[in-house]
């Protein structure tokens, strides 16, 4: 079964955090202009393959560029024992230099282009709805799920939650004041930018519709809304995915209907975790449907049965699934749908999974093969030990 669509093509540019063996570059590059600083004795160093858990990373919020202060963090904790006690200066130099290797040159200039376009956005953009662009917790969402994640276990996660399948969950989460008021920023959004003649970024290449929310000044609201009530829930259900690590996402809005997209064909997200929120209005059709879990080897394997299910959107409520979780969307067969989408990250898992061995323990078509192997082995093991017995049976 073939995928429809760009389901391995990335599109928002991640930056790896070393090479693929884990070893920091020999002869890092430099851009023109920086000084080589203290970074160069360390510049043949490795990093850590795992984290130093007990490292605290500095504070990086001040430091402005390429890159997230975020990536920085993470990155800190893989450095070698050697420079975990270096100045500041001194790590940041080496990282960006690690990084600068894995990030071309016209990469860079794409994603430079794109902040000029934010920032005049920003500078230009008059919002409708101020309070959307801080985070208010009992104003967002259901008192139900702040006491889940107020309480902060597996239990109160569950206790609002249902699991229609493995690794998928669906919970009621906003108010409908909220939804309300994202719809009507996102419309005065797209008008503003119509009457100003801008060409307006759509949020991936399958969208036709819809708007990237970080471009227009919701980018630290949202940062909060996943390090603080997704974060959590994340690190519970999937861990071996990156969930306890999220450090950056990618938030919009799409858009579902007559004169706008009608369908999204079969696909894989660019994240880690993905939240998908219907916001409204009134519409029928445009199931959600779920066609298991894949690694990059296995993304175009056959579906299983028990793999298979429709998700029926609710205004309010809330989808949550691995980014890897292969789906697609049923067609719109009336009305408006509107959605959220908050495609949620972590560099650490991006640099670490090209260490990983055979056989995710998520995707389900490798453990299907490794199930196969251990039965294959079992019964080679059975015959080797009949015929050393001669065929006798007790």
């Amino acid at each position: 079964m073939a995928l429809e669509g760009p389901a391995e093509r990335r599109d928002e540019v991640q930056v790896a955090m070393g090479n693929g063996n884990g070893v920091a570059p020999s002869q890092p590059s430099r851009p023109a202009g920086r000084p080589p600083a203290a970074a160069a004795p360390y510049a043949d160093r490795r990093l850590r393959l795992n984290p130093n858990a007990e490292h605290k990373p500095q504070d990086y919020s001040d430091v402005r560029g390429e890159y997230a202060p975020a990536v920085y963090s993470a990155l800190e904790r893989h450095l070698p024992p050697s420079l975990l006690d270096a100045d500041r200066d001194v790590k940041l130099h080496f990282m960006r230099d690690i990084l600068a290797r894995y990030w071309p040159q016209g990469e860079r200039n794409k994603v430079q282009r794109h902040r000029e376009y934010r920032q005049r956005i920003l500078h230009l953009y008059k919002p409708l709805h101020e309070e959307l662009y801080n985070m208010h917790p009992s104003v967002f969402f259901l008192p139900t799920f702040l006491e889940a994640v107020r309480s902060n276990t597996e239990e109160s996660f569950r206790s609002i939650m249902t699991e229609p399948i493995p690794g998928v969950y669906s919970f009621a989460m906003l108010q409908p004041t909220f939804c309300e008021m994202l719809l009507e920023e996102v419309e005065n959004f797209e008008k503003w930018v119509h009457a100003m003649k801008f060409k307006i970024m759509r949020p991936n290449t399958m969208n036709k519709y819809g708007a990237v929310l970080d471009d227009f000044g919701l980018e630290a609201m949202l940062n909060q809304f996943m390090q603080q009530f997704i974060a959590p829930i994340s690190k519970v259900f999937y861990p071996e995915v990156g969930g306890g690590t999220l450090d950056s996402h990618h938030a919009f809005i799409v858009e579902y209907g007559k004169d706008r997209d009608l369908e999204l064909g079969f696909h894989v997200d660019d994240s880690e975790v993905t939240l998908n929120v219907c916001l409204g209005k009134q519409f029928s059709g445009g199931e959600l449907y779920f066609r298991g879990i894949r690694c990059e080897n296995h993304v175009n394997s056959e579906t299983q049965h028990e793999e298979m299910y429709d998700y029926t959107h609710i205004p309010g409520r809330a989808v949550l699934h691995r980014g890897r979780h292969r789906h697609g969307a049923r067609a719109t067969s009336s009305g408006l749908r509107i959605n959220l989408l908050l495609w949620c990250r972590s560099s650490v898992f991006r640099e670490m999974k090209k260490y990983q061995k055979d056989f995710p323990s998520w995707c389900g078509e490798c453990q299907r093969e490794k199930r196969e192997r251990q039965s294959q082995c079992v019964k080679a093991t059975k015959m080797a030990f009949l015929r050393g017995s001669g065929g006798a049976t007790i």
